[in-house]
This record gives C-alpha cells, sequence and structure tokens, in this order.
C-alpha cells in the first residue's frame, strides 16, 4: 500500500510473517494423544493443491501456504483437514484459511480458532459447549503453532533484554486469557513455552481482565506479558496480545526487535532445558485481584457523594466474559447498588444471549435494559468479554433507556474529571498546565474542547491504546529517578503528588472504541476502572436531578453540540482484503478534492506526512487519512488492524448560534440538523468507495 509508512509493516505486522502452522502440543489437558500418528501419503494433495492453484481455484499464497504447512506441520489434524477441504472442492475455505499469515495490528494477533467449516478431524471427541477439539488448521489462523513459535520469538527477546540489563534470576512473563474457546489451552501453553525455555510464567488461575493483565505485569514487576483474547470479536475468533514491562502493549524499538527473534524460529519443536535451568509457573489469583482493588478504590474523586447518592441503582452485565470478577464487588465496596444480569454472568465462550458480545450494539445490552426497566434501575452498565471496553445505557428526560456512545460516555468523564480535579484542589489554576487528557485523532473534539476551556493540555495519539500507555510511561520517567526508584510501590496519592510535582498528572484517557482509563497504575484501556468512573459521574448527575443525558445536553450548552458516527466497510476472506487494499491505495493516490458538496480543504497522510503532536513527540507513521471540510466536518479513513474492515470516522459540530450559545429548545432543533449533514456524508463515502472498486 503507498501510503503505509516502512516502520508501520514493523509495528503493524510482528506475526505477519508467521505460518500458523497448527501444533498440537502432547499434553495431557490439551487432550492431544501421546502416540503419533503416522502421516498419510502427500504426493497426491501436493498434486491437487499445485493443479487447483494453476487452474486458479485458489490463491498462489495460499497455495504456497498450505504446501508449507504440510511439508512441516507434525499434526496429523492439518494433512487430515486440508485432505478433507480439498477433496470436497471447497476452494473457498482453503483460500480464507491460507490467503495469508496472521497479522499482528493495533489489538494484536487475532484469528479464527473455528473455520466456517469445521472438518471431521478438527472436529475430534467432543468437548464442553459443542466446541470442536483442536482448533482451525490454516496460515490465517490461532491455533497452537502460532502460540509456540511466537511465545518462542517473545521468549528470546525478554532474555536477551533482561540479561542486557544485569539483573539477577529469571525474567518472567505474566499470563492472562478470557473465556473464549481454547484461551486456557493457549495460556497454558504459552506458559510450558516460556518454562521450559528459562523464564517464569505468572499464570492467572482463571479468566482475567486486560487490565488487571496490565496490572499484575507492573506489580510483579514483570519483563511482558500476553493475554489471550478477542476483545469483543465473533466466537469463532481468538488472539494473543502482548504487552511489555510498563504494561502497555508493545511499541517500538521492542515491536522491531520481537518480530526478529520470531521470525528466526523455524518451528514449534524446542530442545527444553534443562531442568536446573528452566523457570516455573506461578499462580495468580485473589491476591492480585485484591491489590488491583485497592488502587481501583482511589478513583472516585468524590467518596462522599457516592456515600449520600446512595439511592442510584446499576445494572451490571459481563456479557459472558470476565468482568464480573472485579465490577460487582467494587462497585459494592464503594457503596454502588448493582445487580448483575444472571443468565450473562456464566462465563461461556458461544456468548450464547447475544449476537455479539460488544458493548456499543443496543442487542447486547437487551438483557441488561429489561432487567434494568424491570427494577427501576438508573444506569446499565456493560463490558465486553476481556473487560476492557465498556458501554453504557441511561434515562433520558422521558425516562426512557438509551444507549450512549464512546465519545459521549467519554466526555462525561472527561468533563466531570476535569472539573472535580480544580474543585478538590488537585489542579489549581497555577498548575493546569501539568494537567492532561488524552484522546486518539479519531475520538471527538468535545474533549479537546473540555480540556482547553480548563487550561489542560489535551494530547492526543494514533489509534491504539498503547500509545496512550506510551505517554504514561514518558509522564512516569520524568519524574527524577531517586524519586521514582519504588514508584510502583507508591500510594496512588504519593505517585499523584510526584506526576504534579515533577511531571504531568494524568486526568482522564480514552478512545471513542469504548476504552477509557482514569490514572496510569494500568496502561490499557480499562472496564473496571470505567465501570466506576461512570457510576460517579451517574451519581453526581442524580444528585443535581438529572440524568446522563441531561447531565451531556448541559455540556452541550457549555461547549457546543459535538456529534460523530462511525462506519465500516466489511471484506471477508482472500477477495475482501485484497478489496481493503485496492481501497485505501486509490484514497492515497487520488484523494477526494469535493465531499457531499463541500470542499476539502487538507488531506493529512499519517502514512507518508511528517507529524508532531502537542508535547512536540513525533507521531508514528499510521496507515490513516484524515480530511477536513471547508464546512468543518472531518473524516478519518483507516484499515482495521484488528477486522478485515475499513473504518470510516465522520465528525460535526455546531458551537453556537449567530455567536451565541443555544437554548434548550434550540439544542433540540439543532440535533437532527447535524445528525443528517452526518448521514449525508456517509452516504457519499459509500457510494464513492463504491466507485472506486469498480
Amino acid at each position: 500500500m503507498p501510503w503505509l509508512h516502512p516502520t508501520i509493516d514493523l509495528v503493524g505486522e510482528i506475526f505477519c510473517y508467521i505460518f500458523a502452522l497448527e501444533f498440537l502440543f502432547a499434553h495431557p489437558r490439551q487432550g492431544v494423544k501421546k502416540t503419533p500418528t503416522p502421516k498419510p501419503p502427500m504426493s497426491d494433495l501436493t498434486t491437487t493443491i499445485q493443479s487447483a492453484a494453476r487452474s486458479g481455484k485458489i490463491l498462489p499464497s495460499s497455495a504456497a501456504n498450505i504446501l508449507s504447512l504440510l511439508e512441516k506441520s507434525s499434526s496429523p489434524v492439518d494433512a487430515a483437514s486440508i485432505r478433507e477441504l480439498a477433496a470436497a472442492e471447497n476452494w473457498t475455505e482453503l483460500d480464507n484459511r491460507f490467503f495469508r499469515t496472521i497479522a499482528f495490528g493495533t489489538g494484536g494477533l487475532r484469528g479464527k480458532t473455528i473455520g466456517l467449516t469445521v472438518t471431521r478431524a478438527e472436529k475430534g471427541e467432543p468437548q464442553p459447549l459443542g466446541r470442536p477439539e483442536f482448533p482451525c488448521t490454516g496460515t490465517s489462523a490461532m491455533n497452537y503453532y502460532n502460540l509456540s513459535r511466537s511465545t518462542q520469538g517473545l521468549v528470546a527477546y525478554v532474555k536477551e533484554y533482561f540479561a542486557a540489563s544485569g539483573r539477577p534470576g529469571k525474567p518472567s512473563l505474566c499470563i492472562c486469557h478470557d473465556t473464549r474457546f481454547y484461551s486456557r489451552q493457549f495460556a497454558e501453553l504459552a506458559a510450558k513455552v516460556m518454562t521450559e525455555n528459562g523464564c517464569d510464567a505468572y499464570l492467572f488461575e482463571g479468566p482475567r481482565s486486560t487490565p488487571e493483565l496490565s496490572f499484575a505485569v507492573r506489580s510483579t514487576n514483570s519483563q511482558a506479558g500476553i493475554n489471550i483474547t478477542a476483545s469483543h470479536n465473533p466466537p469463532e475468533y481468538n488472539g494473543y496480545k502482548v504487552y511489555f514491562e510498563d504494561g502497555a502493549q508493545v511499541v517500538e524499538p521492542h515491536a522491531s526487535a520481537i518480530i526478529d527473534r520470531v521470525n528466526a524460529v523455524e518451528s514449534e519443536s524446542y530442545q527444553p532445558l534443562p531442568a536446573a535451568q528452566q523457570g516455573r509457573v506461578i499462580s495468580l489469583g485473589a491476591e492480585v485481584d485484591e491489590a488491583y482493588m485497592q488502587r481501583l478504590e482511589t478513583l472516585p474523586l468524590d467518596p462522599e457523594l457516592i456515600r449520600r447518592e446512595n439511592s442510584l441503582k446499576i445494572v451490571y452485565t459481563p456479557l459472558h466474559g470476565v468482568g464480573a470478577v472485579i465490577i460487582k464487588p467494587m462497585l459494592a465496596r464503594l457503596g454502588f447498588q448493582c445487580q448483575g444480569v444472571t443468565e450473562q454472568e456464566t462465563p461461556d465462550g458461544r456468548f450464547p444471549t447475544v449476537k455479539s458480545p460488544n458493548p456499543e450494539n443496543a442487542e447486547a445490552l437487551t438483557l441488561a435494559v429489561k432487567l434494568a426497566d424491570e427494577t427501576g434501575a438508573d444506569l446499565v452498565i456493560a463490558t465486553d468479554p476481556d473487560d476492557d471496553r465498556m458501554g453504557i445505557a441511561a434515562r433520558d428526560g422521558a425516562g426512557k433507556m438509551t444507549l450512549l456512545t464512546g465519545n459521549q460516555i467519554g466526555s462525561l468523564m472527561a468533563w466531570y474529571r476535569a472539573k472535580l480535579h480544580f474543585e478538590k484542589g488537585i489542579l489549581t489554576a497555577a498548575t493546569a498546565g501539568r494537567g492532561v487528557i488524552i484522546k486518539t485523532f479519531v475520538t471527538t473534539d468535545l474533549q479537546k474542547a473540555i480540556a482547553e476551556k480548563a487550561g489542560l493540555r489535551c494530547v492526543e495519539t494514533l489509534t491504539g491504546f498503547k500509545y496512550i500507555g506510551q505517554k504514561l510511561q514518558k509522564y512516569e520517567e520524568a519524574i527524577p529517578a531517586d524519586l521514582r526508584k519504588n514508584y510502583r510501590d507508591l500510594t496512588e496519592a504519593e505517585t499523584r503528588k510526584l506526576r504534579l510535582d515533577h511531571s504531568s498528572l494524568y486526568v482522564f484517557g480514552g478512545e471513542e472504541s469504548y476504552g477509557y482509563s482514569g490514572s496510569d497504575f494500568v496502561r490499557d484501556k480499562d472496564g473496571n476502572s470505567a465501570a466506576v468512573m461512570i457510576a460517579e459521574v451517574a451519581a453526581y448527575a442524580k444528585s443535581r436531578g438529572l440524568t446522563l443525558t441531561g447531565l451531556l445536553d448541559q455540556i452541550y450548552g457549555e461547549f457546543g453540540y459535538y456529534l460523530e458516527r462511525g462506519e465500516s466497510l466489511t471484506m471477508d476472506g482472500a477477495a475482501g482484503a485484497a478489496q481493503i487494499t485496492k481501497l485505501v491505495d486509490s484514497y492515497a493516490s487520488t484523494p477526494p478534492g469535493e465531499i457531499d458538496g463541500a470542499k476539502v480543504v487538507s488531506v493529512q497522510n499519517f502514512a507518508t506526512d511528517t507529524l508532531f503532536d502537542v508535547e512536540g513527540d513525533r507521531i508514528p507513521a499510521e496507515a490513516m487519512l484524515l480530511i477536513t471540510l471547508a464546512d468543518h466536518r472531518r473524516i478519518a479513513v483507516r484499515p482495521s488492524g484488528t477486522e478485515p474492515k475499513i473504518k470510516y470516522y465522520m465528525f460535526a459540530a455546531q458551537k453556537t448560534i449567530g455567536g451565541k450559545s443555544f437554548t434548550p429548545g434550540e439544542l433540540a432543533a439543532i440535533k437532527p440538523l447535524v445528525a443528517a449533514s452526518l448521514d449525508r456524508l456517509w452516504q457519499y463515502l459509500k457510494a464513492d468507495a463504491t466507485e472506486r472498486l469498480g
């Protein structure tokens, strides 16, 4: 893609060159038979695949990946699955499984563990919840080979990094997993690879959240961590998120170094170190939960308000994921009334009560809203399966439960936390310049307006919370070394003072895709922190006789009405990947001059332009275009790093009427007009995309 910068190939494709050959690890917990099964002759199958490629039935890349897997795989399931699909002439399925190698994007390594067609070999023996016995065969799939080889590469780099630091003992890594199919098996395999290659592995005893993994990496002083999760993707997906010692997802220069080590691993097989040199598996559980919850207790800025406003009722659902481990007991500890959705509290990788376990979708909150209406609850909170994203529904002026967008949720928390930091004397007019709100470029500009009016710095980053985590590490390192020697062991009040006196005080951060955080003890988006913060804002609103939607309207009255709309075009499989490439190439080579009747006044190409943020830091190259129109509407376009989609972010705002703030009545009239302008914008962009694709 001409608008991709070379460095993005390094960060965005850590595992892009991994041949995802399925790995059957002879381990009792993974149900793999220890007696090797002889492979059938490959010559006929090889001939069939080569012939299919010559006749155009499958892509050349698919054929190459299939033949490589047949040559190198130690798994009889791989050959049997390919043979079965080829015999059925299911070339589409083979293309979708083999057209590429699995890639590492903004959310990490992610792919299918269950194919659209499940072969007899993959189905194997009956498993709980109807799961196939073995993960999906294919180089674009998540399976044991990917886990083994990528973990070997990660361990190799961690050991080199640890040795160079001169620290005694063995390096350690933390491992966490969600409730998805194969998550526990993948986590245990990763722990085995780590320990047999000379590292200690901190493995959570059961499913835990992504933010708790980030916290655990920091609290155990580990050098890295992984989380086995596919976030809010459908049940047939799983993934592998890589974290470094700061607790944030890996960025440069470590990203490139990990690429090199992974690419140097030729096989899933390795020779374990002698027993005396191996690491050990260390179980993590309640003790980390408690330490994490003690930090979460420091997030409310007005605990007395929560105690006074004890009539607020909350309904919470983890959508069959891990969130209930922390959120329900945490809200209860703080004094909130919280009731769970019983049907969705059971961990279940099928996510059987929803079409998609995504808290930004109204359908996923159906049962929670129903319970809220039955019990008279004020607020519904939902988190995705790995509990890093949070969505909510709140009552409007008419008492109806209404879903809020990620931009609206973040703006409510940004406004409240900025306001309370000054009211509580944490920040003053003299120290306001040390306060910072961080958001991504594709997050609403309302948060920038809130920050600027309060005198705070608003720092914008690329999409991906790892860039917010990178900023937090920069602020930590700005504290004099002698004062931050035991930074992670200090209380929240102590670290806050250090940040305020010597660096930058993080007030709030987030992204439009329902990810938020409110302090630096976690370096990723945090559904647990978000639940605590939005519950406090809801208590504040109720203490003023308002709902959250009513409070949001008051914020619009002060700052102007901002509206955003996110859309995407999904293009699955091999053919879809080619379409996405064609479309982004077209935008780069022929950017639009006019959109929906409005002249394009600027186009920023984040892949090729040299850009800096407000702190003077160079913005890494990224596959994204940011287009500004003469009428002040904006569009951002970027391919997803984790899904087969191209994403569109649209922004519009009306700040005044005739240069004056508008009344509540005028706001009601403005809302549909601004929404209509974004609808026209999307209709234009869809038609333009169709034309560009020919």
